[in-house]
């Protein structure tokens, strides 16, 4: 056997007995506890074999005991608390014995001189009683110590009678020893406190760094560090607060995802949010929750934002631009193309966290949650609609293209919306433009539609005709007077039975040409067949028109 092997099988023999008494519940601050006492131990029985051999070799027989019995009594603690695991009796027992032996040892060898200052070992008891118990019970060892100290000068001229005459360079040689192993003892042991200190703070730090990164899925890096700042914003509670709420939405995703499979889905909305919370976080916007495909975002909470307003748009012109990007990978993917519509509204809401003290959310609650709601649902998709508060709350810097008056579900009243394309200023962004051209076709499309109203989709089918197409929208004719921003599921009629059989969906945006009942409508979900075969019809009719040209 190599020196290399009995090395390892050393350490292996020690890292067992060190961990005597763990239980796997044990918490890391416990176990360091545990193997303190251990080490103090060990290397205190070492220190008692040395002056045991000492006296022994002096012909000092019975003072020899007191080393030797410390080595034998604390390998019988040790036992005891592999077996019981009670580690309070032991960690009490090993300091006692750690406190008392040195001083009676001293007592037997007939006071401080001719004993070498032995009783400084019980010192290192002192430090043990610091490490693995509190501080109260430690300033009781503490005053044990001193007593025991003042005691021992108080009897230690009448211990004449049992000092052993030594020659006084052999005394200094004890001093020496016992200072250097003292020494050496403690600072062997403070080496390990601090050893498992520096680890505490790497677990910490990388506990730290797991959990930022954690939540910076969800709130920026100015908000992380707003919290842990304030670690009170984390308690239950709530306080008023003037945000401004986005809510935005893929338009016709449910009705998408029920042609995809389950990984497509997960797979189209993970890219889309990759993307989308980069940007939201890029404004310090705070993710509030993920409902479905849509995103509910708050600025100026928890994190106070003056210009809240101008960041919310934005950021929102941002996200719009994005998509260009998201739908390029999903074509990439062979996945279908989506848009997304974004609704922001500036409110006085109530912030805070909610829920019990097991499990809470940082949540935003009022009315003004479900009137962003309403307002986004207003959108089509590449479309940005902001309440009046926040074309207020952002002032001139904003563009608008165009407004509307709407009447939301719950509103006793009519509320203004506003169309943004642009902000200027601090952020100076503007929408991607996304006019398309209408095409005038060959022959005019029969369908059949139906008024969604709410959830509810009315059942009887109404006769319409496409009469113009762009990638996007239609303009449709339709067999009565329906409101704007109405949704319309349709489905076309004369066609094959695979076609017809194809829902698709549309928001009325607005009226369009001078026939009545004639409408301009987004498409906010189109299944790929159908696409295929408004592009077909799209190509035929520029074909048709170019010859007509010639």
């Amino acid at each position: 056997m190599n020196i290399g092997s009995v090395v390892t099988l050393a350490k292996d023999n020690l890292n067992k007995i060190i961990e005597i008494g763990d239980l796997p519940q044990d918490s890391d601050e416990r176990i360091t506890e545990h193997h303190f006492m251990i080490y103090m131990g060990l290397l205190m029985s070492i220190g008692g074999v040395f002056w045991g051999s000492i006296c022994f070799f002096y012909g000092l027989h019975f003072p020899s005991l007191i080393p030797y019995s410390y080595t034998i009594l604390t390998i019988v603690n040790f036992i005891y608390f592999n077996f019981s695991k009670n580690f309070k009796l032991c960690r009490f027992y090993q300091v006692l014995m750690s406190m008392l032996l040195p001083f009676a040892f001293r007592w037997s060898l007939g006071g401080f001189i001719s004993s070498g200052a032995v009783m400084l070992w019980a010192i290192i008891s002192l430090v043990g009683s610091l490490t693995f118990q509190d501080i109260k019970l430690g300033m009781k060892w503490l005053m044990a110590y001193l007593g025991l100290t003042l005691f021992s000068g108080f009897i230690d001229s009448k211990l004449n009678d049992f000092r052993i005459e030594v020659d006084p360079q052999i005394t200094t040689i004890f001093f020496v020893i016992n200072l250097a192993i003292i020494s050496t003892i403690v600072f062997i042991l403070s080496s390990y406190l601090l050893a498992k200190r520096d680890e505490a703070k790497e677990k910490v730090a990388e506990m730290s760094s797991l959990l930022k990164k954690m939540f910076g899925r969800y709130l920026s890096t100015e908000v992380m560090n707003a919290l842990i700042e304030n670690p009170s914003a984390l308690d239950l509670g709530g306080e008023r607060r003037k945000v401004t709420i986005m809510m935005t939405d893929l338009r016709g995703f449910t009705a998408l995802s029920e042609r995809l499979e389950p990984e497509q889905v997960v797979q189209m909305l993970n890219a889309y949010f990759e993307i989308m919370v980069d940007l939201v976080l890029k404004y310090n916007g705070n993710i509030n929750e993920f409902i479905g495909d849509a995103l509910l975002v708050i600025f100026g909470a928890p994190q106070e934002m003056e210009d809240r307003a101008q960041r919310a748009v934005a950021c929102a012109i941002e996200m719009q631009n994005a998509m260009v990007e998201v739908n390029k990978r999903n074509c990439a993917e062979g996945l279908p193309e989506v848009e997304m519509g974004i609704g922001l509204n500036e409110t006085e809401v109530i912030v805070g966290n909610i829920g019990s003290s097991k499990r809470s959310k940082y949540a935003v609650v009022g009315s003004g949650v479900n009137l962003t709601s309403r307002i986004e649902s207003y959108t089509v998709g590449g479309q940005i609609l902001v309440s009046e508060s926040v074309r207020k709350e952002a002032g001139e810097v904003l563009r608008i293209d165009a407004q509307r008056d709407i009447l939301p579900k719950g509103a006793v009243s009519s509320l203004r919306i506003y169309e943004v394309g642009g902000i200027s200023g601090q952020y100076n962004f503007t929408l991607v433009n996304k006019t398309q051209t209408l095409t005038n076709l060959a022959r005019q499309i029969p369908l059949l539609y139906t008024v969604i109203k709410g959830k509810k989709v009315g059942q009887k089918g109404i006769e319409g005709l496409l009469r113009r197409l762009s990638k996007s929208g239609t303009e449709i004719t339709l067999g009565d007077t329906v409101e704007l921003m109405t949704n319309l599921k349709l489905k076309l009629n004369d066609v094959d039975e695979q076609l017809s059989a194809k829902d698709f969906y549309g928001k009325v945006i607005k009226r369009h040409g001078e026939k009545e009942n004639t409408y301009m409508v987004s498409f906010t979900s189109l299944p790929s067949e159908i696409d295929a075969y408004f592009q077909a019809c799209r190509q035929y009719a520029a074909v048709a028109s170019a010859g007509e040209d010639v």
